[in-house]
């Protein structure tokens, strides 16, 4: 397999389908953004391997394995053809997920500052730009129709990156910072 295909010298790239799209379409910044998301929770993932916590590291390769279907349904224009990957309730999955290590870090609040030990930095890192991925997908929802659980997975995900990187914190016995400035606003 040739890595390169000069396809998209002039600017743009296949979608699934075949369809070309220029590189700076919504679709494709949809699907760009969440590409950059997994490799962040891969990258979080080695460090937390080597911090000792392999059960979160394993957590995040089945997350990245759930990230590339969102991509790839968010490359696909709803079509008769394509038949979308993620399932209805991926979301609903992440849950009880992050219902349970929700509980090994303290109740905050307020906001706190991203930070702590490298892996937690790095999910900190992972769960902002998942975030992003959100906005890029909510985006081109205003103008394109999108296969619904994308979306979902996607809020659920960054919930779930923020509750794992306050957990490794708490492991680590390194404590939150708060944003000083931060009002009340964690019930």
């Amino acid at each position: 397999m040739r890595i390169y295909t000069r396809g998209g010298d002039k600017g743009k790239t296949a979608l699934i389908g075949g369809i070309r799209r220029y590189k700076n379409d919504l679709r494709v910044e949809a699907y760009g953004t969440v590409d950059e998301a997994g490799s962040f929770i891969g990258l979080a993932a080695s460090h937390l391997t080597q911090e000792g916590h392999e059960d979160i590291a394993t957590l995040l390769l089945d997350v990245q394995q759930t990230l590339w279907d969102v991509g790839a349904d968010l490359a696909a224009v709803n079509s008769e053809k394509y038949t979308f990957r993620t399932p209805e309730d991926a979301a609903a999955t992440l849950e009880p997920i992050i219902d349970k290590y929700k509980e090994e870090a303290d109740a905050i609040k307020k906001f706190v500052l991203r930070g702590g030990s490298i892996g937690s930095a790095y999910l900190h890192v992972a769960c902002t730009v998942v975030r992003r991925a959100e906005r890029r997908t909510v985006a081109l929802m205003q103008v394109e129709d999108i296969h619904a659980p994308t979306l979902k997975y996607l809020n659920r995900l960054s919930d779930l990156l923020f509750v794992l990187a306050r957990a490794v914190n708490a492991r680590n016995e390194q404590p939150d910072v708060a944003y000083e400035h931060s009002a009340d606003v964690f019930r």
